[in-house]
């Protein structure tokens, strides 16, 4: 090796670890993780993937999963980049008690921006009569994926009732059509609004899309710190002929604490700029908006983003300010 070829080598080593950080983490493509086809996190993480291959210039595809449950599974054993997940699910793998994962505590689980919130919903067809969830004892009841969070809480919350339904899981869309068609008497799931599924369903079926008692209201969110009350507003569906009440979630995108700071900025910037980008995929991207980072109460901000939150002036409160890696 010749003088000058040692001095360019080492040259380029130099200028190799001089990179920042950023550099040397940036994924040649990433994935984020949403829940199955047919529902809102299919399609609202299709905007993401798009916005962040286009914006951040790092080509990123959906996984279709079961839910926030895998979801967080996935992102913290390495197989997916970014994940899409309700505030209960987050809440139960930082504790440690994800039925997907039981005693598997997730410290290193960091948020990057909130989504929109998630509400419970109820249809039947208006054939059953069913009208009320306390009707749908013995009924045959899709609840959505096992693992999603219709599947997970909707399971818990009928049995805390005593409403005794045989409960299906399995996609959403499938069970739209299984609804239709008379396989099950009724559908419960969780999922942004308007819901793919349901709207399709009133367009096609006589259907019933109903709402809480204040009763099931004061008991679901007694019991579930991270469950808020929500009002699905008249016009929402054809059918309802004014609100509904029921509970709902906040939704959230979050990393693992390994993600580069500058790479959870670039991302977090992306989508929040992007917003009218991200209404345009689906409407419920409307929640997703700075000042709704605050609907947080408990995940940690990932640094990267939280540099972002800070130039826009929104004051972070000590609950969710970063956190060192666990």
């Amino acid at each position: 090796m010749t003088i000058t070829t040692r001095f360019i080598t080492a040259a380029a080593l130099a200028a190799a670890t001089a990179l920042p950080a950023s550099a040397q983490d940036r994924p040649a493509s990433m994935t984020i993780s949403t829940a199955s086809p047919g529902g809102v996190y299919a399609i609202y993480g299709e905007g993401v993937a798009q916005l962040v291959s286009d914006v951040v210039g790092i080509p990123t595809s959906t996984r279709q999963t079961q839910g926030p449950a895998q979801n967080l599974v996935l992102l913290k054993g390495g197989q997916t980049e970014l994940a899409m997940t309700t505030s209960g699910p987050a809440f139960e793998a930082m504790e440690g008690k994800l039925e997907l994962a039981p005693g598997d505590t997730y410290g290193d689980l960091r948020v990057l921006f909130a989504m929109y919130p998630t509400p419970f919903q109820m249809i039947a067809l208006e054939s059953s009569g069913i009208t009320a969830l306390d009707q749908l004892d013995g009924k045959r009841v899709g609840a959505g994926p096992r693992a999603g969070t219709g599947g997970t809480y909707w399971t818990r919350w009928l049995g805390n009732m005593g409403i005794d339904a045989s409960l299906q899981y399995g996609g959403i869309g499938d069970q739209a059509s299984q609804l239709a068609d008379g396989r099950l008497d009724a559908i419960v799931t969780a999922g942004g609004i308007p819901h793919p599924s349901l709207s399709e369903l009133e367009n096609t079926q006589d259907v019933t899309i109903f709402g809480m008692s204040d009763e099931t209201l004061e008991g679901i969110m007694e019991a579930n710190p991270y469950a808020v009350e929500f009002t699905i507003p008249k016009g929402t569906y054809k059918t309802p002929e004014g609100d509904l009440a029921t509970v709902a979630m906040w939704n959230f995108v979050v990393a693992d604490a390994s993600m580069s700071d500058d790479l959870a900025y670039e991302i977090t910037k992306a989508v929040l700029e992007g917003n009218d980008r991200m209404v345009s995929t689906h409407s419920a991207a409307k929640g997703t908006l700075a000042e709704n980072i605050l609907k947080d109460t408990f995940i940690p901000l990932h640094p990267g983003a939280a540099r972002y939150y800070q130039e826009l002036g929104v004051e972070i409160p000590d609950a969710i300010a970063p956190a060192g890696k666990n």
